[in-house]
């Protein structure tokens, strides 16, 4: 059966679903979403890039910054201090990781010596793929819990975590209701199956929390406006921080405070599909802040389960959540401002200086990582803590800095 079928199948028996619900199904399904169905979506023969792809240099820094707020936690409690977690969500085959963890072992043996990784992954293929990833740091993995069906693909965190959790490009793939200001008041987009294929349809907010979540942002909507409301973002961000014992929490992902994300920027939403490194194919042309439409039907409602659904994240609702949740933020700011703030170039390089190739292969991907209108600006670094003061990080010094 494919996944249209079984969304065709669902909606007759129980009616619409919220686009929530739809995200869910088309990218997290257990046999038939896009994520369930490969263990590596990104790269050159993926979908889209990631700062991972770009090589090994990306988690190279992030090392640089776990081994400061490691130092951090060991000076405040020298003599009960003991192990340091690194949970890293969202966590896919395992490379960031692997990045990340040779750098620590080469470079910060103290930190080596003490670490454990927890890798939260909904995939099966992905989790399956970790073991030959991580390979010679295996023995640092804790046991793997129990993977449900979960529904929202929040993912299992454990608790007690003392040290790091890191989600590195995994908020904007979160299911979001979509919503639109009519002249009469909000409605809510549903997805319909007209007996042929799925199309959209106009109802009721299916949640208070939605109507909720817009007013504590701020948010105001004019007439035609559409935008979307991430309440399992929210709800991530709330289960991270009770999760979190003592130490930090590190939320790479695009997105926008309230201010920018709900104007006339945004006006049409940004739930957006890339396939084949082109982003919305069925949405081509732009006229000023028109969207001209090569079809009338929206991407993200194409074949579902064969390409990679995205939004915005609001920035604002997560530093919110955040607050309420007791942890203190400690850093906002583009990419390009954290990694700059690490100031690690030429340590990166002095490695490799007689080896041409491969200095130049570091020299383009810091580049890519750092230069604004790609991934340095494009991709925001969100750090927050719990329990540990208002440290200064290197990565968070030039604390708010955004595009």
């Amino acid at each position: 059966m494919s996944l249209l079928s079984l969304l065709a199948e669902r909606i007759r028996h129980h009616g619409p679903l919220t686009v929530a619900e739809y995200m869910d199904y088309a990218l997290y399904h257990s046999e038939l979403g896009y994520y369930s169905s490969s263990d590596k979506r990104s790269g050159q023969r993926g979908d889209f890039f990631t700062s991972v792809d770009l090589g090994s240099t990306f988690g190279k820094f992030l090392a640089i910054q776990l081994a400061e707020m490691h130092d951090l936690l060991l000076e405040e409690q020298p003599e009960t201090f003991q192990d340091f977690d690194l949970v890293e969500v969202g966590s896919g085959n395992g490379q960031l990781a692997r990045d990340v963890l040779d750098t620590v072992e080469k470079d910060y043996p103290h930190l080596y010596k003490v670490l454990r990784v927890q890798l939260v992954e909904r995939s099966i293929m992905a989790r399956a793929a970790q073991t030959s990833i991580i390979g010679p740091h295996l023995h640092l993995l804790k046991t793997q819990p129990k993977y449900p069906d979960l529904k929202n693909s929040l993912g299992h965190i454990p608790s007690g975590i003392t040290g790091v959790i890191l989600a590195n490009e995994l908020l904007d793939a979160l299911p979001v209701h979509v919503v639109e200001m009519k002249d009469d008041g909000l409605a809510e987009i549903y997805v319909d199956f007209d007996g042929s294929e799925l199309t959209e349809k106009f109802g009721p907010i299916s949640n208070p929390e939605i109507t909720a979540q817009l007013e504590r942002v701020g948010a105001k909507l004019q007439p035609g406006w559409r935008a979307e409301v991430g309440l399992n973002t929210v709800e991530w961000i709330r289960n991270a921080a009770r999760s979190l014992k003592q130490g930090f929490l590190i939320v790479i992902d695009y997105g926008h405070e309230a201010k920018k994300l709900y104007s006339s920027n945004y006006a049409h939403g940004t739930l957006s599909t890339y396939y084949q490194h082109q982003i919305d194919p069925s949405r081509e042309q732009r006229s000023g802040n028109d969207l001209i439409q090569s079809s009338t039907k929206p991407a993200w409602l194409i074949d579902p389960g064969s390409r990679d659904l995205t939004c915005h994240v609001d920035l604002t609702a997560v530093q919110q959540v955040a607050k309420d949740e007791g942890l203190k933020i400690l850093g906002l700011l583009d990419q390009t401002y954290f990694l700059l703030g690490l100031g690690t170039a030429e340590k990166l390089f002095q490695e490799d200086n007689n080896n041409d190739l491969e200095h130049l292969r570091k020299r383009l991907a810091l580049k890519t990582l750092l230069l604004p209108g790609g991934l340095g600006s494009t991709h925001k670094v969100l750090i927050f803590g719990k329990n540990v003061g208002t440290p200064t990080l290197r990565g968070c010094s030039y604390k708010k800095r955004l595009t």
